[in-house]
């Protein structure tokens, strides 16, 4: 098993080779999504961690990356290439077998955004590991499908007083229900759309003000700021939570206020058989 384990190390560290150096030859400029794949897998890599007698442990579980995407355009090629086969979780996840790991659950999520951020190791991407609690959890799509997201309107202008979601994996929260570019391109579609409102809380809402997520380990959602002008917060139990910018984000409880600026949404999070009953 030693020697299977020593080949497939040797077998992908001389792929690794061979596509490094056919990178180095080719690239010019900005890299290809394709390039970046490769950056991702190999940041996963090197995060391997010897366990003693010839085994090898990764010390995450989920996998969070975040794309620097300003245009729609560019959005697409990543969308594409990532979720070909094999998926860039697929080649994660065979890299890290590849090294000697045996892993029974990897999560791997990706968020694009306008641009880089300060605290960023490259300009193009940005990767975080993390570790979650591994204690035995429903499949995420049986969660998913047991609960109903609903966001009620307490303070600003909406399209609706209410939302309710069932089986949404991303809720995107702005003003204006779309967002397009200089040539018409659709960039954005806010399902949750406050008005364009000339004066109130609306004008502290940005039209990509922020996003909910649902997040498969652990199952839950989770509220992120897409780098808002005025910041997001979550008010629980008196207290006010900051959302931090980026794909790391604030666990959402039922019951808890999203304020976006000065624009307020109540959250319930409900079994999909519950019903509320609105006079």
């Amino acid at each position: 098993m030693d020697i299977f384990r020593n080949l497939q190390r040797l077998e992908s560290r001389l792929t690794k080779t061979v596509e490094d150096t056919a990178q180095k030859m080719t690239r010019s400029g900005a890299r290809e999504p394709l390039e970046i794949v490769h950056a991702i897998v190999d940041a996963a890599e090197k995060r391997i961690e010897p366990a003693g007698r010839g085994k090898y442990v990764f010390p995450f579980n989920r996998i969070q990356i975040s794309i620097a995407a300003d245009s729609h355009e560019t959005r697409a090629r990543f969308e594409a290439v990532f979720g070909s086969k094999p998926t860039l979780r697929d080649r994660v996840f065979e890299r890290l077998q590849a090294g000697g790991c045996e892993l029974t659950s990897l999560s791997v999520s990706t968020n694009y955004v306008d641009r880089s951020e300060s605290h960023w190791t490259n300009t193009e991407f940005d990767v975080e590991f993390d570790r979650l609690d591994s204690c035995p959890q429903p499949s995420a799509q049986t969660i998913l499908a047991n609960q109903n997201l609903t966001l009620t309107i307490v303070k600003g202008a909406a399209e609706k007083s209410t939302y309710v979601f069932n089986n949404s994996s991303r809720v995107n929260l702005g003003r204006c229900p779309e967002l397009r570019d200089n040539r018409n391109r659709l960039i954005r579609t806010n399902q949750v759309a406050f008005e364009e409102c000339a004066e109130g809380p609306n004008l502290s809402v940005s039209r990509q003000h922020a996003h909910i997520e649902y997040t498969t380990t652990p199952g839950a959602y989770r509220i992120c700021d897409d780098r808002s002008a005025h910041g997001t917060n979550v008010f629980r139990n008196g207290k006010t939570i900051a959302v931090p910018a980026g794909p790391r984000g604030v666990r959402l409880q039922s019951g808890d206020v999203i304020m976006l600026g000065e624009a307020h949404l109540r959250v319930e999070i409900l079994p999909e058989h519950h019903t509320t009953h609105r006079l």
